[in-house]
């Protein structure tokens, strides 16, 4: 269901009527509207690129019939009478040339991938033969068709191979390759803006003061973008105070296609990025009842979208890993953007279910039976970060649903979200 169909207003501030996570994700979804021009670009620039335009094959796949083993190529004729066979080895055909004619009672030595001569209709594996001389002994009666590609069995020409909005991934680009095309139609990449709030930010690399931290966030989601292979506008990090957070926002409204900042979003007297957008833009999305990251505000400054993620570490990871990568899969022009979720069984105890909905850092692995078994981090608070380097995935806790040992659980794998 729509938040409009729901009647529930996206900005509303009431803990009753936040944003359901499925609502919340419908709702960006439906919003992910921008129009991206195409380029064409050779495979080796592909990958990771968003393909724009259905592709079809100009040729067979194999293009003739061709040898799926080292043997000998014959005709199954010459084996009507059954029995071990001795036959004179005429030719040999290695992969990269075309042999001759079949003459009716020979044999014709052929390697793996080289086309299958004509009058021949099988090839026996040269594990079953034995050499004498110029001839080959065949120890076994071949079928006709045995060990041999046919034309087109892959692929034939005119056939679809790829659709517009696949996200292209070494296999693509192989398969591309293998019909001779050698150039894609992709989207263009997004440029993406970011920057993170907050006095007490520091850059790795300098020394701490009095009351100061790291900037983790900035660097998580550097690494998350670049994951979706876009380009990044780096805005670094911005101070506590609104005239500085709405120059900011101005100046990356005028060079990115999407802005996505950390922090700034809550109701705490210190977070000017809500209220800088709301004087610039818009604010349609705000609040979404799940732990961790309830803030996380959805936007526009004139056609730019905003995202603002929450500023503690963990719940810029996950709402990142749950909303803001759809979104940016979808406005890529891709088609598939959700994770695909798996059903594990816990190997933990939750007794204490909140009344919003958890995303517990987990992993998973088999036990001793063959069965997945996902454990939790010990301690799953929204400033641990190490939990989200220690798990494989994230565990879904419907709200107010105790959990117990043996209990099935959604699972989202890692590997869904980073591939």
């Amino acid at each position: 269901m729509s938040p409009e169909s729901a009647n529930i207003d996206p900005c509303c501030s009431s803990s009753s009527n936040m944003l359901s996570v499925e609502e919340a994700i419908e709702y960006l979804l439906s919003r992910a509207d921008i129009k991206l021009e195409s380029e064409s670009v050779g495979l080796k620039q592909a990958l990771g690129r968003v393909l724009a335009k259905d592709q079809s094959s100009p040729v067979f796949v194999p293009p003739a019939d061709n040898s799926a083993m080292d043997g000998y190529a014959v005709n199954t004729k010459d084996f009507a009478s059954g029995g071990d066979k001795r036959l004179p080895v005429t030719q040999r055909i290695p992969a990269g040339t075309r042999g001759k004619m079949l003459v009716p009672g020979t044999a014709a030595r052929i390697f793996t991938g080289a086309p299958v001569p004509d009058g021949a209709d099988a090839i026996v594996m040269q594990e079953l033969t034995e050499k004498d001389g110029d001839c080959v002994i065949v120890k076994a009666t071949p079928r006709k068709g045995d060990h041999i590609r046919k034309s087109g069995e892959d692929i034939c020409a005119g056939d679809r191979i790829l659709s517009a909005g696949q996200k292209l991934r070494p296999q693509e680009l192989g398969l591309a390759a293998s019909v001779g095309i050698g150039e894609l139609p992709v989207y263009r990449k997004l440029k993406i803006a970011i920057f993170s709030t907050g006095d007490e930010l520091v850059t790795p690399g300098n020394p701490l003061g009095e009351g100061q931290i790291y900037n983790s966030n900035l660097y998580t989601l550097t690494g998350m973008v670049q994951a979706l292979n876009c380009d990044i506008i780096d805005l670094g990090t911005v101070p506590d105070n609104l005239d500085s957070t709405k120059k900011v926002l101005q100046e990356a409204q005028a060079s990115a296609d999407i802005i996505v900042t950390s922090g700034g979003v809550s109701v705490g007297e210190e977070d000017y990025v809500k209220a800088a957008i709301e004087e610039l833009g818009s604010l349609d999305m705000w609040r979404v009842a799940m732990k961790p990251g309830k803030p996380l505000a959805f936007g526009r400054i004139g056609d730019t979208p905003f995202i603002g993620l929450p500023g503690n570490p963990v719940s810029v990871f996950v709402t990142f890993c749950l909303f803001a990568r759809p979104y940016i899969l979808k406005c890529q022009g891709a088609n598939n953007v959700l994770p695909n979720r798996y059903a594990v069984k816990a190997d933990f105890d939750w007794h204490k279910p909140g009344p919003r909905r958890e995303f517990l850092r987990a992993f998973v692995e088999l036990d001793n039976l063959g069965n997945t078994r996902a454990s939790i981090y010990s301690h799953q608070g929204s400033g641990v970060l190490s939990s989200a380097v220690w798990a494989n995935g994230i565990v879904e806790i419907s709200n107010k649903k105790p959990v117990n040992v043996g209990d099935m659980v959604s699972f989202i794998p890692f590997t869904e979200i980073f591939a």
